[in-house]
């Protein structure tokens, strides 16, 4: 080998693989401090990508788990209002047949047309104020609402209204309806008969549907997990390897120091040749 002041090829050499050791190191220690094999589009466009386009689905599966939770709530609030309006009708109907009874006094008849009509009146306040976030669907002129069911936005769980409002189809009682007579006692326990038999109907099929946007909550839960656990497939670190390669690393380094600092000594060796 040509020794030389002027070129020092044992030094590049040892330089060159010093500077690929370092590299290697930083790469390593970015992992461990990131926890990610692929942090940025720099690692590796390719997966960055696809890890990115997969988060996009996994925050719009969260607007979707959002959107249904808001709906079962909603569904409950008219659940429990409609489980009232039940046992409201269920108090009228004692009342109203107790009415229909023709040896009632004046008096005990005026008592039960008293709480019929307060029984009446709560029907009323109740489905009035069964509200969630500005969702009723028990008042007059409920549209019920279509919850989001997939990540595109293409596709929706529709929850239809149950209107149990006074003199609506279902709770076919009058806002004005009483029992203050022997007859109007009568149409009344037919009224009430008819709405308790169509108020349950009714909330079965909110039951049904509140059932079916938890289902589809579940479904939604694990499919977004399914999707993290994917993108950590992709980009997440072997922190057990990386440490390995760490140490290993570290070694490397101060071999590589070590063999530059011979290899700058090689120019030392010339001044030898010159000595007497």
């Amino acid at each position: 080998m040509v020794m030389s002041v002027n070129t020092n090829v044992g030094a590049m050499i040892a330089l060159q693989n010093l500077n690929a050791t370092n590299a290697q190191l930083a790469t390593t220690q970015n992992r461990i401090n990131t926890g990610k094999s692929v942090a940025t589009a720099k690692d590796d466009g390719a997966i960055w990508a696809i890890a990115q386009g997969q988060r996009a689905e996994i925050g719009a599966l969260r607007a979707v788990k959002q959107s249904l939770d808001r709906g079962v709530a909603a569904v409950d609030v008219a659940l429990a209002a409609g489980e009232t309006v039940s046992d409201l009708l269920l108090q009228m109907k004692e009342k109203t047949l107790a009415a229909t009874d023709a040896s009632l006094t004046t008096s005990a008849r005026a008592a039960l047309n008293e709480d019929f009509m307060a029984l009446r009146d709560q029907i009323a306040s109740v489905t009035a104020n069964a509200d969630f976030n500005g969702v009723n669907l028990l008042k007059t002129g409920a549209t019920g609402f279509e919850a989001l069911a997939n990540a595109a936005g293409t596709a929706t769980l529709t929850v239809g209204a149950e209107v149990l409002a006074l003199g609506s189809t279902t709770v076919s009682i009058a806002a004005t309806q009483a029992i203050a007579t022997l007859t109007a006692a009568q149409d009344a326990l037919t009224d009430v008969t008819n709405s308790i038999s169509a108020v349950s109907g009714a909330l079965a099929r909110l039951g049904t549907k509140s059932k079916a946007l938890e289902t589809h909550i579940t479904f939604v839960g694990k499919l977004s997990d399914a999707l993290e656990s994917g993108v950590g497939n992709l980009v997440d670190a072997d922190l057990a390897k990386e440490s390995a390669r760490l140490q290993a690393l570290q070694t490397k380094q101060q071999l590589g120091v070590q063999a530059l600092g011979i290899a700058n000594q090689t120019p030392q060796l010339v001044l030898s040749l010159f000595r007497n």
